[in-house]
């Protein structure tokens, strides 16, 4: 199964938000003045893999591959305060899009594409936006990455994601998300706690109170983020 939009094969699952849009609903909000602007993150099936641990900061996350199109970025910057991600893939790979940004605006000449046994040179590790304060502006993070691919001559960011969103993220660039219901012990629902400041239960209380349908082919909701930039 996969997305009305999708182009390109290396996921191994659909972002199951985007599920819900059709040809029809896509031109919808063409005709409303919505624009859209495309991401690609390709899952791995460790996304999928259940928090064991007591301790979410003892939980692995499996590095995946994002490709973002410097159009997509544009987009983004001048859009910034009113980006809806669809999907928690989607809001992943948004959200590590500041992270490159702040590593190529401290070391601007850094390649995004090279061989480094066998990855990429510009990676965003599972714990990075907790290590250190990061005081760097979306907007100059987000620049940073179109500056470099002007110097490149490239079209594409290519890169390599750990990130991991929790409780205590703060959220640089997704403003309102859509997404499915999520299964316990998984680090979607935490990403879902982060995103509203972590009053999921009530969300989750109402959706069992009124049946709502949970997971892949389940019902859908938007969110609105809680936590300031």
């Amino acid at each position: 199964y996969q997305t009305v939009y999708s182009r390109i094969k290396g996921s191994v699952a659909a972002p199951t938000a985007g599920l819900h849009f059709t040809d029809n609903v896509l031109n919808g909000l063409r005709q409303k003045g919505i624009q859209t602007a495309e991401v690609t993150l390709h899952v791995g099936a460790g996304t999928f893999q259940p928090v064991k641990v007591a301790d979410a900061n003892q939980h692995t996350m499996h590095t995946e591959i994002i490709a973002v199109p410097r159009e997509t970025i544009e987009t983004i910057i001048a859009n910034l305060g009113h980006i809806v991600a669809v999907g928690t893939t989607s809001m992943r790979t948004l959200e590590s899009l500041y992270f490159l940004g702040a590593q190529l605006y401290t070391h601007p000449s850094t390649s995004s594409f090279e061989e480094r046994s066998g990855g990429y040179t510009l990676s965003v590790s599972q714990f990075e936006p907790y290590d250190k304060e990061h005081t760097l502006s979306t907007r100059d993070a987000l620049q940073a990455i179109i500056d470099h691919l002007e110097q490149t001559n490239q079209d594409i960011l290519h890169a390599e994601t750990q990130i991991m969103i929790k409780p205590g993220y703060t959220f640089r660039i997704v403003d309102q998300l859509i997404t499915n219901f999520h299964q316990p012990k998984s680090t979607l629902l935490l990403l879902v706690s982060a995103f509203v400041g972590g009053d999921w239960h009530t969300i989750y209380d109402y959706a069992l109170a009124h049946n709502f349908r949970f997971l892949s082919y389940g019902d859908s909701s938007i969110l609105t983020r809680i936590s300031k930039h």
